[in-house]
């Protein structure tokens, strides 16, 4: 399923040549809209940085010198992490969407014999694979053009990958289905970003996305994505980019470094509680149009707001249960 990515960072537009190679990272905070396209919302960290070749024999693939093109971070000071997120969620209330996660983006041009993103381990051989097929991209000046324009917005076609694609992707047709997901959803996916022709991909190698508290993920890597990726590779159909992390959901603020010394703050917390109170109204929607269709009589949202902690979780758990309940009646119905 091929989606709309606006204003990609410059590391998914990362390249390189036999002169150079682009090298940095990207940690960005992205939403969603109902029709699950993706946004750039808030820049917590970007540097890119163009690195030249020696030029001399037996050293071309080693980096000589390094040009910074962009740097940007509020990654390590609080005020101002606070501001990127607080205008980050006022413009996704604003503009009707989600919430969707952070993501970071790392660009080694894969010069490197580790992985360079947290909770990813890959054997070496695919690492020695990945080093060479990025190095024949250079040196054959195949990297694709990938960016688009239009109405002055920049975006790029992106695509998820692997056996676990649909932890990232989501379902349902309007906004309070996703939200009714995202609501609930933790955890991160790790793995390598290709460009080919018409998109970025990203080929996801692990994950331990959970939507339960109670569910227990565990590692595995994605040998069929891997197998994909050598054979795109092969065929000059794949050109490997970068790593990526995507900490999906709300909860992916407490991933941030600063976390602990900035969720106290009294700015951050009465934009988080009014994005809760966004999303549960959109929960409601979801509810009350499937109760009222049932000619069940509720008033939900007054109510809600009356409860204990304790009790809103609860109420929600049996939400989920009966949107559950009656979806599965629709599905019945359907059919019959």
């Amino acid at each position: 399923m091929l989606l709309n990515f606006y204003d990609p960072p410059p590391t998914l537009l990362a390249s390189g040549s036999k002169e150079g190679v682009d090298l940095g990272g990207s940690k960005l905070i992205l939403s969603m809209d109902d029709s699950r396209n993706l946004f750039s919302q808030g820049n917590i960290f970007t540097e890119m940085s163009w690195g030249e070749f020696y030029k001399e024999k037996g050293l071309e693939d080693q980096i000589h010198s390094f040009t910074t093109k962009k740097y940007e971070s509020v990654n390590e000071i609080p005020e101002l992490l606070i501001d990127i997120i607080i205008k980050s969620i006022n413009q996704i209330i604003k503009k009707r969407q989600l919430f969707y996660g952070i993501i970071d983006l790392e660009v080694d041009a894969f010069l490197n014999a580790n992985t360079v993103i947290p909770g990813l381990k890959l054997d070496i051989n695919v690492i020695n694979k990945l080093m060479l097929a990025h190095k024949e991209t250079r040196n054959r000046d195949l990297f694709p053009e990938i960016i688009r324009d239009i109405k002055k917005r920049k975006k790029i076609k992106v695509e998820f990958q692997g056996e676990k694609k649909n932890n990232l992707i989501f379902h349902g047709s309007k906004l309070e289905d996703l939200a009714n997901q995202l609501r609930v959803v933790k955890g991160f996916a790790t793995g390598i970003v290709c460009s080919s022709s018409e998109a970025a991909n990203f080929y996801i190698m692990n994950d331990n996305i959970i939507f339960k508290e109670n569910d227990n993920p565990e590692f595995y890597i994605d040998k069929k994505n891997i197998q994909t990726i050598e054979l795109g590779i092969k065929r000059e159909l794949l050109f490997p980019i970068s790593w990526f992390r995507i900490d999906i959901g709300i909860r992916a603020l407490e991933t941030l470094q600063l976390w602990n010394e900035i969720k106290k703050n009294d700015k951050l917390i009465n934009i988080l509680a009014e994005y809760d109170h966004y999303i549960l109204n959109l929960v409601f929607k979801k509810f009350e149009k499937l109760a009222s269709s049932e000619k069940i009589g509720v008033n939900l949202v007054d109510d809600f707001y009356q409860m204990t902690p304790q009790e809103r979780r609860q109420a929600l758990r049996d939400m989920a249960h009966a949107i559950r309940i009656l979806n599965k009646y629709y599905k019945e119905t359907d059919k019959s």
